[in-house]
C-alpha cells in the first residue's frame, strides 16, 4: 500500500503565506500529548521533536503522556476539551484516523474536529518474531501458524494502528485466522514479544530494531518495497516469501479545533523549520524514520486520503469495535 507522499514534501515552503509574519505565541509552555505509554515510537517521536523546537525557538515544549486506551482516542479527546490557543497539541501516528474507522463510538471526526497543524515524520515497520521461534522469514513464520495455530500468539501495540492493519493484511495473504492481541502501546508489547509471549509484531524501527540488535527479538522483514539502510540485512516482506506489501507509520500534529489561522501558521512554520533542518533528519534517519512536513492543508488532503487507503484494509479484515 504505497503511501503517497506528493503533499508532504517541500512542507517548509507550502506553508501558508501570512505563516512568516505571523505574531508569535504567548510565552508559555505548549504541550505535545502523546495518547500512549512512554516507550512506543508515537512517544519516541514526541520527545525528538519538542526537543528540537525548544533549540530551534527557545520556547519549552513539553511530552505528556495520556495514555487512557481505545487506540489513543482517549488521550486524543483530551485535547479537543483543552483551549484552543496553540499551547496543547496532539502527537500522534497513523492510528489516529483508523480509529474511527473501526469504532463507531469514538466521538470525533479526525477531519472535522482537529485543527490540523503539520506532518512530521514517517518511516517502515520492522515485522520480528521471538528468537526462539522456528522460523526465519514470513513464508515460514506462517507454515508454522497453519500447522499449529493455537500455539502462536500475533500481536500490534494498538488497535488500529499501521502495524496492526500490517499484519490483518498479511493473515488475510496467508489465509490464517488467529486473533490478533492489543495492547496499549509499543512498550507493553515490545515487552511480551521479548519475553516470548507473542510471536509475531509490526512496529517501527525506532522501538522495535533494539530488540533485534539486543538478541531479544528475530527480525522477519521490513515494510518497504526496499529494503532499509538502517538494517540492511533484514528482507523486504516479498523477499521474505509474501505478496510485496508497502506500509509505513506515519506522524502528524493536530490542535483543537477552532485555532487562529495566524497561530497554527506560526506552529506550522516553527514544525517546517525542524523538519528541514539537518540535525532533525539525522537523529530521525538513525531511528528509521524520514522528516515529512507539511502544510496545515497539506496535512488534511493526506489524511483524507490516508482514509481512503485503510478503509478497504478495515473493511476485508472485519475490525470492528462495538
Amino acid at each position: 500500500m504505497p503511501l503517497p507522499r506528493r503533499l508532504m514534501l517541500g512542507a517548509f515552503g507550502a506553508a501558508l503565506p501570512g505563516a512568516l509574519h505571523a505574531q508569535p505565541l504567548a510565552d508559555r509552555p505548549v504541550t505535545l500529548v502523546v495518547p500512549f505509554p512512554p516507550g512506543g515510537s508515537v512517544d519516541g517521536v514526541a520527545r525528538i521533536l519538542a526537543q528540537e523546537l525548544g533549540e530551534q525557538t527557545g520556547g519549552t515544549f513539553l511530552v505528556e503522556n495520556r495514555a487512557g486506551g481505545a487506540g489513543g482516542a482517549v488521550g486524543a479527546a483530551s485535547v479537543l476539551r483543552a483551549r484552543p490557543d496553540g499551547t496543547t497539541l496532539l502527537l500522534n501516528a497513523s492510528i489516529h484516523v483508523v480509529v474511527p474507522l473501526i469504532n463507531r463510538n469514538v466521538g470525533f471526526d479526525v477531519v472535522q474536529d482537529f485543527t490540523h497543524v503539520s506532518l512530521v515524520a514517517d518511516g517502515p515497520l520492522l515485522i520480528t518474531t521471538h528468537p526462539a521461534v522456528p522460523a526465519n522469514t514470513l513464508r515460514e513464520f506462517f507454515d508454522l501458524v497453519r500447522a499449529e495455530p493455537t500455539r502462536f500468539n500475533l500481536a500490534t501495540t494498538g488497535y488500529g494502528s499501521a502495524g496492526h492493519l500490517c499484519i490483518e493484511l498479511l493473515k488475510l495473504r496467508a489465509g490464517v485466522t488467529n486473533e490478533v492481541v492489543a495492547y496499549r502501546g509499543g512498550g507493553p508489547a515490545l515487552a511480551d514479544l521479548a519475553a516470548g509471549n507473542i510471536h509475531l509484531l509490526a512496529d517501527p524501527m525506532l522501538s522495535s530494531l533494539p530488540l533485534v540488535r539486543g538478541g531479544r527479538a528475530k527480525a522477519l522483514a521490513v515494510t518497504t518495497r526496499a529494503r532499509s539502510s538502517l538494517a540492511p540485512e533484514v528482507p523486504t516482506v516479498a523477499e521474505s516469501g509474501m505478496e510485496p506489501l508497502e506500509m509505513v507509520s506515519w506522524y502528524g500534529l493536530w490542535g483543537p479545533k477552532g485555532m487562529e489561522p495566524a497561530i497554527v501558521a506560526e506552529l506550522s512554520r516553527r514544525v517546517g523549520v525542524v523538519t528541514a533542518s539537518a540535525q532533525f533528519r539525522q537523529r530521525l534517519e538513525t531511528l528509521g524514520f524520514v522528516p515529512r512536513g507539511s502544510s496545515p492543508e497539506g496535512l488534511r488532503q493526506f489524511v483524507e486520503q490516508e482514509i481512503a487507503q485503510y478503509r478497504p484494509i478495515v473493511q476485508a479484515a472485519g475490525i470492528r469495535v462495538e
